[in-house]
């Protein structure tokens, strides 16, 4: 067992001088110290750490403080007349895109016949919700979630907070589009 330990540290460092010999016409063109690259010593190896950990810390809080400051703004959103709204019956709902065409949103006439629109995005897991007319609320069918039509709050369900509000304006008779408040921030014009 000794001798056989012997002899693969032997190997092992004949190896390391086989590489040197290979080297060895190379070495003038190419000077390399491979003596001292191989050590590093424990300050050496703390330093690095220790500033590869601040420069992650710093740039993480740069992205926290740009987020809070960026929340701290309140987006400007263009108004938007919705098409058919006018038309739209009592009780009834109508789906259209706002602030962006990549947002979807409802538009609900009440019995009342008030209007009221929402982003078409539950809280949840944003699935999308739908007007249920036979219960006059907004449902969510991919885990049972209810909410109410005049304000978007929660009925019951998981999600956990209300729906985001898009603020509406009637101008002329058209009802028009003019803000979002989302997760308790007002981000209307105005």
């Amino acid at each position: 067992m000794k001798a056989n330990l012997t002899d693969t540290i032997k190997r092992v460092l004949s190896d390391e001088s086989d590489v040197r010999a290979a080297n060895a016409a190379y070495d003038r063109e190419f000077p390399y110290e491979r003596d001292d690259e191989a050590q590093v010593t424990r300050r050496e190896f703390c330093g690095f750490l220790g500033l590869t950990s601040t420069a992650l810390f710093a740039g993480a809080a740069g992205f926290a403080g740009k987020a809070v400051y960026d929340a701290r703004q309140p987006e400007n959103f263009a108004p938007l007349r919705i098409d058919g709204a006018a038309a739209l019956e009592r009780n009834s709902a109508l789906n259209f895109h706002y602030p962006t065409a990549r947002e979807p949103a409802l538009l609900i006439r009440a019995n009342d016949g008030n209007y009221y629109a929402y982003g078409q995005k539950c809280t949840h897991l944003s699935c999308p919700v739908y007007y249920s007319a036979a219960t006059a609320r907004i449902e969510c069918p991919c885990h049972e979630a209810g909410f109410e039509t005049a304000t978007g709050k929660v009925l019951y369900g998981p999600p956990p907070r209300a729906l985001d509000r898009i603020e509406l304006e009637l101008r002329n008779g058209e009802v028009w589009a003019v803000g979002k408040k989302v997760g308790g921030r007002d981000e209307s014009n105005g």
